[in-house]
């Protein structure tokens, strides 16, 4: 099946269902104070919903990536997409706070099968040359989730409400799960070998693996700060509403249009992995060093290169962690990746927040930037170490 490009129409569904888990998680971000509905009454209660989401896919993308390995990715995809438009309408059948936190939960759930089942089939309905472009676009769809997330659920929750924001989350989660079964084709699971809990211990702790998910886990960790911390920062400057909200478009735009980018000169040879996300890591760490300076010129250079960075980063780590990984293993590989990609998700506006509670902001986006640009002299370190060593072969 990886013998040659997979056609557009194969690719659109799982390009929108990584749209689709973005939109979800971050969907109801805007729903406090929107004066349409009083579910959501306090930031505690919004924090609370929107950890919900992504504590269900902490816990579960790993096994549901395993599941996918066994029975195929394709069943995991769709019985994910179908639970997630039935966990959406949960909530809007049955209008009540108490189901709404099930719904939640239900959503993450969902999300959990067929997000690392949607990467392993863009990494198997493609050749290995082709991974980069491939993960450029998906991780394209997937921004624009994340982006437009707040903004247009904050619009339905104006226009009607959390309900109708469930209503609009139900007919996306049913509508790609049908186009999916239609275009999405059968990709059987590949015999592999028995597998034990120290062999996948073993495997996960090889630099193969631990080197681009950390890379991925520090770009999210990025991503999440500029999105939550660099609107303070611009508050603090005495910036306008307007001035921190372009802030972080530009972040979110510039993440988006430099994943299918940077996926295009990986599979033209333009750098290789490692220098890749070398590169993404000292350019996230540049915006985050940015981002300590006061006023506009901070804000925005700070919100340009982390966005450039991650966007640098995500295409090359998932291409990685495909050419490195046994095609009957890609599920559980993405399922593990996507779990340190929201540890990062958390931990990064954690250490941030911590950090300012005891001293400033400023501080705060210095320790991160510390840490990133850590990583980005191991990473160029590991290049210059394996400089005479050819890049691993994709399985055939």
């Amino acid at each position: 099946m990886s013998a040659q490009t997979a056609p557009a129409r194969q690719m659109w569904p799982l390009y929108a269902a990584g749209f689709t888990t973005a939109f979800g998680a971050h969907g109801i971000a805007a729903s406090l104070g929107s004066g349409a509905d009083d579910a959501v009454t306090s930031l505690l209660v919004l924090g609370g919903l929107l950890a919900l989401y992504d504590g269900a896919e902490v816990l579960l993308k790993p096994v549901f990536g395993t599941l996918a390995d066994k029975i195929g990715a394709r069943p995991v995809l769709l019985g994910g997409l179908v639970a997630f438009a039935a966990a959406s309408a949960l909530y809007v059948v049955a209008d009540s706070p108490g189901l709404l936190w099930a719904a939640r939960l239900g959503q993450g759930a969902a999300a959990s099968a067929f997000s690392p089942s949607a990467s392993a089939l863009v990494a198997r309905l493609n050749p290995a040359a082709e991974h980069g472009r491939a993960f450029g676009s998906y991780g394209f769809y997937k921004s624009i989730g994340y982006t437009l997330g707040p903004l247009l659920g904050g619009v339905l929750v104006w226009a009607g409400g959390l309900r109708l924001l469930f209503a609009v989350l139900t007919v996306l989660g049913a509508a790609v799960a049908v186009w999916a079964a239609v275009a999405v084709p059968v990709v059987p699971p590949l015999p592999k070998a028995r597998q034990t809990v120290l062999d996948l211990a073993r495997r996960l702790a090889e630099p193969a693996f631990l080197a681009p998910t950390a890379a991925l886990a520090a770009a999210t960790a990025a991503l999440s700060v500029g999105v939550g911390f660099l609107p303070v920062s611009g508050r603090t400057a005495g910036l306008g509403t307007v001035a921190t909200g372009a802030a972080v478009s530009l972040l979110a735009a510039c993440s988006a249009v430099a994943q299918p980018r940077a996926g295009r000169a990986l599979d033209d040879g333009r750098f290789s992995m490692r220098g890749g996300l070398a590169a993404g890591l000292l350019v996230t760490t540049a915006g985050l060093a940015c981002a300590m300076l006061p006023g506009l010129t901070g804000l925005l250079l700070g919100a340009t290169l982390i966005g450039i960075g991650t966007g640098l980063i995500t295409p090359l780590g998932f291409a990685s962690l495909a050419s490195s990984t046994p095609q009957e293993r890609l599920g559980q590989t993405m399922g593990s990746a996507e779990l340190g990609r929201e540890l990062g998700d958390a931990g990064g506006p954690l250490l941030v927040a911590a950090v300012a509670s005891l001293a400033t902001l400023t501080y705060g986006f210095g320790v991160l930037a510390a840490l990133t640009g850590m990583g980005a002299v191991l990473a160029f370190a590991h290049r210059r170490a394996a400089l005479d060593v050819p890049e691993s072969e994709p399985d055939k």
